[in-house]
């Protein structure tokens, strides 16, 4: 049975811009990746051609076509040279055009640090000192107009990190950092995806990144910077207990309280993000209270444990909690 409509539409409207195309590029990043794609696709389709016209012509052309299609120095050039003059020139302006997409930071520039995990994103704001400014999962704010230095890790597994529209896919590798660049031209939501198998709910893997206007991204780092507020109500503030007292702190981290696991996602501001599990739920206090009973009913795999013997009234306070933290 599908989903109601109402449901289809709010999962539609939470995780918007899936799925990721791949050469619609939003960015300048983005936009290298694609007019390299398209000449490949050029080149591939000149080549199919000419040896498919040289095959009609070696079967069922004219005696004379045929013989010179035969000739040993059409072989020399069209099976040896060509193919590497050609192949050279495209490696080196292929190089010369993608060089800057992963450049070390240049001074003061904006970066990210990215961790792949099983089957999740670890998402760390640095300063200037590199030191971690702000934490948070499976959503990667950014300020438009402004290129924005991803650090590129995994924590287990070989991950791979990819925004069809911001910028091209690079391997996340346990033990390596890598570096690359994204940018966005406008303001918007774009969807991304892990791009190489790395096991069980690989496919449920998604993240997006959020471009907002410059004076936009101030007002939301500032807001993750501030000390964050205390549950709006009784209900709420019953929930903060119920998720202290079951030990959920010793694998997330919420600041302000005095949970500070760091195996499992930062909670502190999990309430704002537009899905839940990496890109599969809506984020509400029904989607989130189900996560929290069993998620591995809904996500297979993954490494949160079913917490079923909380009370109904329990999964909802510890919902009403979390998705207060805004």
């Amino acid at each position: 049975m599908s989903p109601p409509t109402s449901t289809r539409s709010t999962l539609a409207e939470a995780l918007r811009g899936w799925p990721p195309p791949p050469l619609d590029p939003a960015g300048p990043h983005s936009g290298v990746v694609a007019t390299l794609s398209w000449v490949l696709f050029g080149m591939f389709l000149a080549v199919l051609l000419v040896v498919a016209a040289a095959l009609v012509i070696a079967l069922f052309g004219k005696p004379e076509w045929r013989a010179r299609v035969a000739r040993e120095r059409v072989i020399w050039i069209g099976g040896l040279a060509f193919p590497i003059v050609v192949l050279t020139a495209l490696l080196v302006w292929s190089l010369t055009m993608t060089r800057d997409l992963t450049a070390p930071p240049a001074a003061g520039e904006m970066r990210v640090r990215v961790t792949g995990e099983m089957w999740w994103w670890r998402v760390a704001y640095l300063d200037g000192a590199g030191q971690a400014a702000i934490l948070d999962a499976n959503e990667l704010h950014i300020p438009v107009g402004r290129p924005v230095t991803l650090e590129l890790e995994a924590a287990d597994v070989i991950h791979s990190f990819w925004v069809p529209r911001l910028a091209g896919k690079l391997d996340m590798i346990p033990g390596r950092r890598n570096v690359m660049r994204i940018q966005a031209d406008a303001p918007g939501v774009y969807a991304g995806q892990c791009a190489e198998y790395c096991g069980g709910p690989h496919a449920l893997m998604g993240f997006v990144v959020v471009a907002h206007a410059p004076a936009d991204f101030e007002r939301w780092r500032a807001e993750r910077l501030a000390p964050p507020p205390p549950p709006p109500d009784a209900f709420a503030a019953r929930g903060a207990e119920v998720f202290a007292a079951n030990g959920c702190g010793a694998c997330h981290r919420v600041r302000g309280t005095t949970a500070n696991g760091l195996a499992g996602p930062d909670l502190s501001y999990v309430g704002s993000r537009r899905s839940l599990g990496a890109g599969i739920l809506p984020n509400n206090q029904g989607t989130l209270a189900g996560w929290i009973a069993d998620s591995q009913a809904i996500k297979p795999g993954n490494r949160m444990p079913p917490y079923k013997v909380l009370t109904g009234e329990d999964l909802r306070a510890v919902a009403a909690w979390l998705g207060s933290r805004k």
